[in-house]
């Protein structure tokens, strides 16, 4: 009798598949080529007739028959024909999903309850339902945490890290970008209605904590504020329109989200920029560039500003464990997009921005001077 040679492993050679076949009691063996897309076709065709087939047959399988009879006994019996169940509560109760009881011919003095499978399938339901609720949960959470994080990230190059008000109005100057300030402005106010309507529908997002340690969601609101605040007493070059419907907007979100948590707003000494402190800004603004209004009732009008919405930072601060930034710009730190694991002790420079800035404006002068 020929010997019989197991079949060896499908293996691939070229663009061919290469299938083995029985050989003969010499162990010789024949291959033929089978075309790639023809074998992936076959096995498709396959698991779809598997896939089907497991589908009908899954409840047959799966499915059980309970008998119930006069003769039969709860405590040794199986539920099986031969040894069936005393009573129909008895069957219920071993029931499974899918499951059918037989009451065999004979009178049945009980009161069957079902409530109990009632409960289990309502249990079942339940689970799946919070599952499912948990599955399309996250990613709503998600999309707004990334949306929130984006302005946060941009703000990093325009107004120092951690941002500041001051360093804001200074950045802006130094590009000659004063007039692109209302935009962004309206940029923010958009932030804020979007930060509102997520925070409050989701306030767990509150916790959660930007993607460096030295950001943060509450810094962003306070440096907006504090740049409206500035805007609204005057800011030479910026108009205020636009800087009221961001306060408004900022104040807003920041009011809500503090009953969201049942947090007072604390009382506040204004030593976050005192007297001898707003003097510093003008000069330091000044220094750059940037007029503030120097009108006797200027610095009234900002205190009442401040008023409206410091008590509400300073507690969000101390309930979220997130510092609120102050409003000089700190002696010129290390912006976060200039550091890197491998630039920790030399920086990226921003000495060639600052050059092909200085040489837009002298060829922008070159040009009008020409005209």
């Amino acid at each position: 009798m020929a010997a019989k040679v197991p079949l060896l492993p499908v293996r691939k050679k070229g663009r061919g598949v290469f299938a083995a076949i029985r050989g003969t009691d010499d162990n010789t063996r024949r291959s033929r080529p089978l075309a790639g897309r023809e074998e992936v076709g076959r096995s498709m065709r396959l698991g779809a007739c598997l896939l089907a087939a497991s589908m009908v047959c899954a409840p047959a399988v799966m499915a059980g028959d309970l008998y119930v009879a006069t003769t039969g006994d709860d405590t040794t019996g199986d539920g099986s024909i031969g040894n069936p169940f005393l009573t129909i509560q008895h069957a219920v109760d071993s029931s499974a999903a899918a499951d059918t009881v037989h009451v065999l011919a004979g009178t049945y003095h009980e009161c069957v309850n079902t409530a109990g499978r009632v409960v289990t399938v309502a249990q079942a339901g339940v689970g799946i339902g919070f599952f499912a609720m948990i599955i399309s949960y996250l990613p709503v959470l998600y999309q707004a945490f990334s949306r929130r994080e984006v302005n946060i990230s941009m703000l990093d190059a325009r107004a120092g890290t951690p941002p500041t008000a001051g360093e804001l109005l200074r950045r802006h100057h130094e590009a000659d970008e004063m007039e692109s300030l209302t935009q962004l402005l309206k940029d923010w106010e958009k932030w804020s209605a979007d930060l509102l309507e997520s925070h409050l529908s989701y306030p767990v997002l509150c916790y959660f904590r930007s993607q460096h340690d030295n950001q943060s969601w509450l810094s962003a609101l306070s440096t907006i504020l504090d740049t409206c605040a500035l805007v609204m007493v005057g800011v030479d070059g910026i108009p205020k329109w636009q800087a009221q419907l961001t306060f408004k907007m900022t104040r807003h979100a920041v009011v809500d989200l503090t009953q969201v948590f049942n947090t007072s707003p604390l009382t506040t000494d204004g030593q976050r920029l005192s007297s001898e402190g707003l003097a510093q800004l003008r000069g330091v603004l000044a220094e750059a560039g940037v007029l503030l209004n120097t009108d006797g009732g200027s610095e009234q009008t900002l205190a009442e500003l401040r008023e409206m919405y410091e008590p509400y930072l300073a507690v969000l601060s101390d309930y979220l464990l997130m510092p609120t930034p102050g409003w000089l710009p700190k002696k010129r730190l290390v912006d976060n997009w200039q550091t890197s694991a491998w630039e920790v002790t030399k920086p990226a420079r921003e000495e060639p921005f600052r050059k092909c800035m200085l040489e837009g404006k002298h060829n922008a002068a070159k040009k009008v001077t020409a005209h």
